[in-house]
């Protein structure tokens, strides 16, 4: 799973930091910050967009995953996806399965949800453009 999901959280971060003016850790140094000031005050703010976009997106990427769940954690350690799998394809059982997936849908807005209300996507949004 690592090396599938770890492009869809690095590209979005080395993108936003990319962007990133050097000029910005420049004035910071003229105004006496040290490096580690320079990183956790100017640079790690303005990269945080890419930080938290990659997160989502290996978030969201991640609850297909049903497979490797199984076989690492063997069948008394299952997750939501391998039971909406199990209903549709073995048991038939298309209404437990929907239900299922509908669960998850309402689990995955209510975290996506109050996650833009913890970080406030509409500052998150300000810093991008």
């Amino acid at each position: 799973m690592i090396y599938v999901l770890l492009p869809f959280a690095a590209l979005p971060i080395y993108s936003v930091m990319k962007g990133v003016s050097p000029v910005y850790g420049k004035a910071a140094a003229s105004l006496g910050a040290n490096p580690i000031q320079r990183f956790l005050k100017v640079y790690f703010p303005l990269t945080l967009p890419g930080v938290i976009s990659g997160g989502t997106i290996t978030f969201i990427v991640a609850l297909g995953y049903y497979i490797t769940p199984a076989l690492v954690g063997g069948p008394s350690d299952q997750m939501l996806g391998y039971y909406i799998a199990y209903y549709t394809n073995v048991e038939l059982n298309v209404g437990m399965s929907a239900a299922l997936a509908l669960i998850l849908l309402v689990l995955v807005a209510v975290i996506l949800t109050l996650f833009a209300r913890i970080v406030g996507v509409k500052r998150l949004m300000a810093t991008v453009r």
